[in-house]
């Protein structure tokens, strides 16, 4: 029994390493096809390596829709699977597949186009074998509440220095800001301190407010890196401490 089952883990883990590699590659590919001299020069391998990524991920995905009957969530034959068909893991699987089989029906070059960035999507794939990226979907989905409020706060500011901004500077600048939502580009880059310098106040009430605003603009940002890091370091220390021990007759942890 334990000899089968080490099997099983062993056979397990050299698909998920073979899975992530071919994934890996596939993440090169996609990188390497848009230089246009490594395009020209291994065009044929480019698409040879894209058939057989595209064969294998669907026997693949074809193996885990008929198998996923196996957990009780999916236990229905029929249900059960388009359950599983229906999630998020699984619409992904698909996504990276689906644009290949696509093109080949497909005769605007546009939409082949589009659809070829959802290869992509095969890079999310790998979240399923990664520790790091299943912690950070975790950390995600814990704090997603102070999350969501602190970039309301963000956005909040974000209208209000612009809508400021817009009635100091707009009546020595009127073409460059011309509206609150054309000054919101500017508050955008003077709050994440980026300062592309395209627009930019000239008045001094403005470059006052501006200064003030890039302030502002890095103790925002503060926020959500902050609940960030303590989601980050709360479940580093769940995952860290001891597993407490409880007695069977009594029931108190040792």
């Amino acid at each position: 029994m334990e000899t089968s089952a080490g099997k099983r883990r062993g056979a397990s883990l050299v698909f998920n390493a073979v899975l992530i590699t071919i994934i890996t590659l596939n993440a090169i590919a996609i990188i390497l096809h848009t230089v246009e001299s490594y395009n020209q020069r291994y065009e044929r391998l480019f698409i040879d390596f894209e058939v057989f990524s595209v064969m294998f991920f669907t026997v693949e995905y074809a193996l885990r829709v008929w198998a996923v009957v196996e957990n009780e969530k999916y236990r229905h034959p029929v249900w059960g699977r388009l359950r599983y068909m229906l999630s998020t893991s699984a619409i992904i699987d698909l996504l990276a597949i689906f644009p290949f089989y696509f093109t080949l029906f497909a005769t605007d070059l546009a939409t082949v186009r589009i659809l070829r960035l959802f290869r992509i999507f095969r890079l999310f794939r790998i979240s399923r074998y990664s520790h790091a990226v299943r912690l950070i979907q975790h950390v995600v989905a814990d704090r997603k509440e102070e999350i969501v409020l602190s970039m309301v706060f963000i956005l909040f500011m974000l209208i209000v220095v612009s809508s400021v901004m817009f009635y100091v500077e707009h009546p020595a600048q009127p073409k460059i800001f011309s509206s609150i939502p054309a000054t919101m580009w500017w508050g955008v880059n003077a709050m994440a301190t980026v300062g592309y310098g395209d627009i930019h106040p000239i008045t001094p009430l403005g470059k006052l407010l501006g200064g003030m605003t890039a302030m502002m603009g890095i103790m925002a940002f503060a926020l959500p890196t902050g609940i960030l890091t303590s989601g980050f370091l709360e479940h580093l220390r769940n995952q860290k401490a001891p597993t407490p021990h409880r007695c069977p007759h009594c029931g108190k942890e040792f």
